[in-house]
C-alpha cells in the first residue's frame, strides 16, 4: 500500500494517487489508458495522442502496516502520506493532471 503516480514523460505532467493495492491500481490505471476508458479525460487525451512509451508508473512511497495491530485500518495514513506527497509535488494545473484543491480558510 502506498502513494503512487503516473508520469508524462514529455512534459512531466502527473497524476498521483493512494492505495491500498499498489499493484493492483497501477495495473488499473494502465488497462483503463489502453482501453481508452480512463476518469481523466486530459490524461486519456494525452495518452491517447503519445502513446503508452510517453508515460511511467511509479511506487512513490510505501506503508508498512504496524506488526502488532491486527486491525490496522490505512486509510489516514495513506490519505496523509497522499497529501505530503501532492504537496511535494503539485501535479495540478500545467504540473499535472490533477485539479487544484480547494483552499482551506
Amino acid at each position: 500500500m502506498g502513494v503512487y503516480r503516473v508520469r508524462n514523460l514529455r512534459d512531466g505532467r502527473m497524476l498521483v494517487g493512494r492505495s491500498v493495492d499498489l499493484p493492483s491500481i497501477l495495473n488499473r490505471e494502465r488497462a483503463q489508458l489502453k482501453l481508452g476508458c480512463h476518469r481523466n479525460v486530459a490524461l486519456q487525451r494525452d495518452w491517447n495522442e503519445l502513446g503508452p512509451d510517453a508515460f511511467v508508473f511509479e511506487v512513490l512511497d510505501t506503508l508498512t502496516p504496524p506488526d502488532d495491530q491486527s486491525a490496522y485500518d490505512p486509510t489516514d495514513d495513506l490519505r496523509v502520506l497522499e497529501v505530503l506527497w501532492l504537496e511535494r509535488l503539485q501535479p495540478f494545473g500545467d504540473g499535472g493532471y490533477m485539479p487544484r484543491p480547494a483552499s482551506r480558510t
